[in-house]
């Protein structure tokens, strides 16, 4: 099953620069979602789901400035 990287901006991202799968932005139903896993995003501007294999990416031309 392959899923389409859902493309984040800045201002998704958490303070730590990133984000929980299942997400909402990932259109994921009840049905298909699993333990809530964290997901640095900010470190290399992709990462992802290693249960699900969804791919969380900044979009382009976004930067992460946080801590």
């Amino acid at each position: 099953m392959s899923h389409a990287a859902v493309e984040l901006l800045a201002k998704d991202l958490n303070a730590q620069g990133g984000v929980f799968c299942p997400n909402p932005q990932a259109d994921m139903k009840l049905w298909n979602s699993h333990p809530k896993v964290y997901l640095d995003v900010a470190r290399t501007g992709e990462a992802k789901c290693p249960y699900c294999g969804t791919v969380y990416r900044l979009k382009a031309g976004e930067h992460f400035h946080g801590h």
